[in-house]
């Protein structure tokens, strides 16, 4: 069958995301990158929490948040997550919009770790007339729709699914059935790429799509498929640009 849409995941498949040019925080013994900082300078603006109090009480919640949400494939938006958060923060219901300030903070420091590919424009554009899409994991959709402008790839896309906004998460069925009843394709007729086995792989395979998994950000390709247990990718990718040939 003739593939008339593509759909992309985000991070490590069209855009690069490292966390390590973050400034570094020290929590006890250890040493990792993280907003966690500047976030916290946020908040002792008007309570005396110490750092390693407001770390403590954000790793707990993030843990006690995620592994509920995670288990049953939803997504916790990052608003959400800071606004969990305030009532554990003495002075926090004095400051109106402080969960959206900690937001906006937190993903534009995040923004500046992404890496763009320049070619990539060029390579959607080899693609013809089929349908394009996003299908991603994230937390914040604003931002990802400010990613996708910064590396002049938005206009490309017909489509941009995230998964704060429908709430389910790859691999779960959901997301991908979302994205496809936005392109009005039909899952055999659609190929989704993406980074992660398990995400973008088996979760595509698995809601009817073919798959390509791109492993220009895996460290060991083979090991990786070795160790995977889902079904195998219909394509294996090292780079975007070799996507149209596939494709014809």
């Amino acid at each position: 069958m003739t593939i008339r849409a593509v759909v992309f995941d985000l991070f490590d498949t069209l855009v690069d995301l490292s966390l390590e040019g973050l400034p570094k925080v020290r929590l006890r013994e250890k040493e990792f990158p993280s907003s966690l900082g500047v976030l916290h300078e946020i908040v002792a603006e008007f309570t005396d929490m110490s750092f390693e109090d407001f770390a403590d009480t954000l790793f707990a919640l993030d843990s006690e948040l995620r592994k509920s949400r995670y288990e049953q494939g939803r997504e916790l938006p990052t608003l959400e997550r800071f606004e969990r958060l305030l009532p554990w923060v003495p002075g926090a219901e004095k400051v109106p919009g402080l969960a959206a300030r900690l937001t906006a903070t937190h993903m534009d420091m995040l923004r500046g770790q992404v890496g763009f590919l320049d070619h990539h424009p060029e390579v959607l554009e080899a693609l013809g007339d089929r349908k394009l899409a996003v299908c991603s994991n994230f937390s914040h959709s604003q931002t990802a729709f400010r990613v996708l402008e910064e590396a002049r790839l938005r206009w490309h896309f017909d489509v941009v699914v995230v998964s704060d906004a429908t709430g389910w998460r790859k691999p779960r069925p959901e997301i991908f059935q979302a994205t496809l009843a936005a392109l009005g394709v039909e899952p055999d007729e659609t190929l989704h790429v993406g980074d992660s086995l398990k995400a973008d792989v088996t979760g595509a395979a698995a809601a009817g799509l073919r798959t390509a998994w791109i492993t220009r950000r895996i460290a060991d390709p083979d090991q990786s498929l070795e160790a995977h247990e889902g079904p195998s990718p219909d394509l294996i990718l090292h780079d975007l640009s070799e996507l149209p040939s596939h494709l014809g």
